[in-house]
């Protein structure tokens, strides 16, 4: 196991360095040679790399012209298109973004600016409806939760109580059978001492 993943390794690390060394070629041929080139290289995990000197469709488009060979059918392309298309959209966003933080906007127009402006209140606007609806959420949970804590404390007060009274009902429960008890052998005793006793007028 460990001597697979040794092998696994050493390919991977031949693969990346031989992988660079064919991208930093063909950007070498490109630049000194003012050739046209385009290297498109699939690891093993699918992922890709490549590199381009120019568009990749004309370059498919000059193969196709020198060899009569179509590698590059209508379907492709429109997915090519859909692909720059996505990009365009993509850097128009990264533009508006950079306006909505304040940078670059030394080039806008007052109309330009005025559109910019109003994006931003409207997006301040939506930021305190949010946060006052946050506000109202945190206020009824605080609510909430003093009400349960207000249920809590009437339960412990009511339990206490209870516990209270049946402390005492135990409590009197004893103190009366003490209080029989005494009363019980204390009854016989006087009993038979009262008429042992000397009538001391008598004595006299």
């Amino acid at each position: 196991r460990n001597k697979e993943n040794r092998q696994l390794n050493n390919r991977q690390v031949t693969y990346s360095k031989r992988r660079n060394g064919i991208l930093k070629k063909a950007k070498e041929i490109s630049v000194l040679c003012d050739a046209h080139v385009s290297v498109i290289i699939f690891a093993t995990s699918g992922k890709m790399h490549e590199f381009s000197s120019t568009s990749l469709v004309d370059i498919l488009d000059q193969y196709h012209k020198l060899t009569g060979r179509r590698l590059w059918d209508a379907k492709h392309e429109n997915l090519d298109n859909e692909i720059n298309k996505v990009k365009k959209d993509n850097d128009n966003m990264q533009i508006e973004l950079r306006h909505l933080k304040g940078e670059d906007i030394s080039s806008l127009n007052y109309r330009e600016l005025m559109i910019l402006e109003d994006a931003l209140e409207n997006g301040l606007t939506g930021i305190r409806e949010k946060q006052n609806e946050f506000m109202r959420m945190m206020r009824k949970k605080t609510q909430n939760m003093e009400q349960e804590q207000d249920q809590l404390n009437c339960q412990l007060r009511q339990l206490e109580i209870a516990s209270m009274n049946r402390n005492m009902g135990e409590i009197g429960e004893v103190f009366e059978q003490t209080r029989e008890n005494h009363d019980y052998g204390q009854m016989p005793f006087a009993f038979r001492v009262q008429p042992m006793q000397p009538n001391l007028h008598q004595r006299f």
